[in-house]
């Protein structure tokens, strides 16, 4: 019997759109570390989608197609999503990703909730925030800390 979810991925898997899928596949795997699993090319030799893997997650990732509405964060003004990425090595990634033209929209600090984490947004439009836990906080810390956080104290 066939899974209803394809193996190797997960009930909810992340599809992002970016201008150049190939461009952008070779950017993850450089950056961020990510695997290239499967590419649909097209005739005309433009990626319509691929796999990647960062670690055990996979995120999808379309070449545009504005005809058919399929658009960048560029054509759309911006994204509210944000991709979160949990490493073992999160500094040395950090620096790699700063390193190939990543923005620091915040830099890598010890968070309150017991997270090393920061973001930034990739060369293609899209946020990501790269953490490695580093300490369970309680329920009642992290919420002190995020009223502290964000001036509601």
């Amino acid at each position: 019997m066939t899974s209803a979810i394809p193996t190797g991925l997960h009930s909810i898997t992340p599809h992002i759109v970016v201008p150049e899928a190939a461009e952008a596949s070779r950017w993850y795997q450089g950056a961020l570390g990510a695997e290239e699993r499967s590419r649909v090319t097209l005739p005309g030799g433009k990626v319509m989608t691929l796999e990647l893997r960062f670690g055990d997650s996979a995120v999808m990732v379309a070449g545009e197609f504005p005809d058919a509405g399929i658009l960048s964060p560029f054509d759309i003004g911006g994204t509210a999503v944000v991709l979160q990425l949990y490493l073992e090595d999160v500094q040395a990634t950090w620096e790699r990703a700063v390193a190939a033209g990543a923005r620091v929209r915040h830099p890598l600090a010890e968070a309150f909730w017991g997270d090393l984490h920061g973001q930034i947004e990739d060369p293609f439009g899209h946020r990501w925030n790269l953490a490695r836990h580093l300490r369970d906080v309680a329920p009642e810390e992290i919420a002190w800390g995020a009223a502290e956080a964000f001036g509601e104290m």
